[in-house]
């Protein structure tokens, strides 16, 4: 990230990172699968073929609940008919239409999808009956709330058996409270800051929002919502697990001004669009490029009413790029699934407790990790677009390196990085896994000489030839060795002598000169 903020220090006023989004999930882990209903139900002492009508009147007492919760505040209970329809939308024009400043706005019902339970056969030779898992349709309640911390926010409830929960935070709604209690000036729009007089202090404020106790604040939305869900727990189940569904970590980068972004951003969105390609989207992840990987890759570019955006998929996760009012050029990761990254937990190894990386958790107690992987991917890949707005003329870089040097007494050849042979070794150092982890001599030695894999005299001289390239590349300061190993990096010198060969490449130059 300092690289691209370096580049483009001038345009730049300030720069804030913190989760956007984050959509949490409770569960009643007791009956959210079929064997564990069965058990409840025997313990309460209900017949499974009574379930349907039992799970009707805990639905009753839900919405008889809700519809009294809202006529107690003098809040609408509304019902919505298209499950498309934005919820946000209505709470947002019914809090201006009625002056709500703080508190429950509205109680909005809908027929969604949802995860539930009926009686069926279970073996067709036996005639085997028990609980069995099923998509249905059921009412959900929406909770939409000022609230004065997290701000706008809403609590997400499904009526029918196991009640699953789903609350949903905006961090940058918190961080503008937490400003204002503090004194920090600032401007605000949509659901971005185009202005924050101390970035500091408030980039201090975001690292806060992961400490808070986040079990007594959920628990908290949820008695609101739901009561079967109380102290005293009538049903006797197990309180709510929280796990995230889904979190969307952003870094914000604040220009100047509309110009000052509007200058530089169609340069990014092509290079986003050209030059990332799989492996490259698999580094800005932290993922590594393994021969056994099945998953996908994919790169979408839309124009939509809050910006231009390029989003990049590996799998179920993603990171996106796009323009916010004007002024603010957001990177953002969204996470889904966590497991497809570690965290350094201790866990029970052979009976004994350990330190170890395992994959990581859904649950809550992960979230400094998520905050983490987040932003590293973020920087990564602003790191990466760092190459772009460079106003060096390509001549300046290139031609310095199509001059001999002399090291130590000793002459090295001139680089001529549009040629083929220089081009391919300059394409292959900066594949996205060698950017992130470095390369060494056995890395490239399959790419650039596939063919000398197959005869172990052909390899030997493969390397030794491949060596004496690298360390040409070093002498002309576009690698450096790290210390006490066998690794290499690309230099920032090398980064943009590489970028400008490849535009030169790859460019149209009859459609440039037209």
């Amino acid at each position: 990230m300092e690289r691209f903020l370096k580049r483009h220090e001038g345009r730049i006023k300030g720069i804030i990172s913190g989760f956007d989004r984050i959509l949490f999930k409770g569960t009643f882990r007791s009956v959210c699968y079929s064997s564990g209903l069965e058990t409840w139900l025997a313990t309460r002492k209900i017949l499974q073929k009574d379930f349907a009508a039992y799970a009707t009147t805990l639905t009753s007492k839900i919405i008889e609940k809700a519809e009294q919760f809202a006529k107690n505040q003098n809040r609408p209970y509304q019902y919505i008919s298209s499950s498309k329809q934005s919820k946000e939308d209505v709470a947002l024009h019914i809090a201006q239409q009625q002056n709500i400043r703080e508190g429950l706005i509205c109680i909005l019902s809908c027929v969604e999808p949802c995860k539930s339970f009926r009686l069926a056969r279970l073996s067709q030779k036996h005639k085997h009956f028990g609980m069995k898992g099923i998509d249905r349709k059921c009412l959900h309640l929406y909770f939409y709330f000022l609230d004065p911390t997290f701000g706008l926010m809403h609590v997400r409830l499904q009526t029918w058996f196991p009640f699953t929960i789903q609350i949903c935070i905006n961090g940058w709604e918190w961080l503008a409270r937490e400003m204002n209690r503090r004194g920090i000036s600032y401007e605000k729009r949509d659901n971005c800051f185009v202005h924050i007089s101390d970035f500091a202090r408030a980039q201090q404020l975001m690292d806060s929002f992961f400490d808070r106790r986040w079990f007594g604040v959920l628990n908290h939305f949820a008695r609101l919502a739901n009561p079967w869900f109380s102290a005293k727990n009538p049903l006797d189940l197990q309180p709510y697990y929280w796990t995230i569904r889904q979190c969307e970590f952003s870094t914000d980068v604040v220009f100047k001004d509309d110009a000052s972004l509007s200058s530089v951003y169609p340069g990014l969105l092509r290079h986003a669009i050209h030059q990332f390609h799989c492996k490259d989207v698999l580094t800005f992840l932290g993922r590594r490029v393994r021969s056994d990987f099945n998953g996908e890759v994919k790169s979408q570019f839309n124009v939509r009413v809050e910006g231009t955006r390029v989003k990049h998929w590996v799998e179920e996760n993603s990171i996106k790029m796009y323009d916010k009012q004007g002024c603010v050029l957001r990177v953002e990761t969204t996470m889904n699934n966590p497991c497809r990254w570690k965290a350094w937990r201790r866990v029970t190894r052979k009976n004994k407790r350990t330190m170890a990386w395992i994959p990581m958790r859904k649950s809550i107690q992960d979230m400094h990790r998520r905050a983490e992987v987040s932003r590293a991917a973020n920087s990564r890949y602003l790191d990466a677009l760092s190459v772009v707005g460079d106003t060096i003329p390509a001549k300046r870089v290139l031609d310095r390196l199509a001059q001999p040097i002399i090291r130590n007494g000793r002459s090295y050849r001139p680089l001529h990085l549009v040629e083929p042979t220089d081009a391919a070794l300059c394409q292959a150092i900066t594949q996205g896994e060698f950017l992130l982890h470095g390369f060494r001599n056995r890395d490239l030695c399959p790419l650039l000489y596939p063919e000398a894999d197959k005869d172990p005299v052909e390899r030997r001289k493969a390397s030794q030839r491949l060596s004496r390239r690298i360390r040409l590349l070093k002498e002309h300061g576009l690698v450096y060795k790290v210390r006490k190993s066998n690794v290499y990096r690309i230099s920032r010198p090398g980064l943009t002598a590489t970028a400008m060969a490849y535009k030169l490449r790859e460019s149209n130059l009859l459609q440039e000169a037209a």
